[in-house]
């Protein structure tokens, strides 16, 4: 019985990995932002060492250079997150 309980807890903890912070090499949902001087929806594919937080404090931050996102836009400040639907 001792084995099953530990056979259980052990695809429990795996299960729980592997939702909680994707498998390996599986592809992140979008994360996407507006802006009052950006025209339309800035849908970004964040990198897997990346959160949609990191992504947005690189957007509003004034001395941020040398990332791609939204086009490769020079406006920072005044994002905020938004649907991607």
């Amino acid at each position: 019985m001792l084995g099953v309980a530990v056979a259980a807890g052990t695809i429990a903890a795996v299960t729980a990995r592997h939702t909680s912070a994707g498998v390996a090499g599986e592809a992140k949902e979008p994360c996407c932002f507006t802006n009052p001087r950006y025209t339309g929806v800035c849908q970004v594919a964040p990198a897997q060492d990346e959160t949609c937080g990191s992504i947005l404090a690189y957007l509003n931050n004034p001395n941020s250079s040398g990332k791609g996102y939204c086009g490769g836009t020079s406006v920072r400040g005044g994002w905020q997150q938004a649907s991607c639907e």
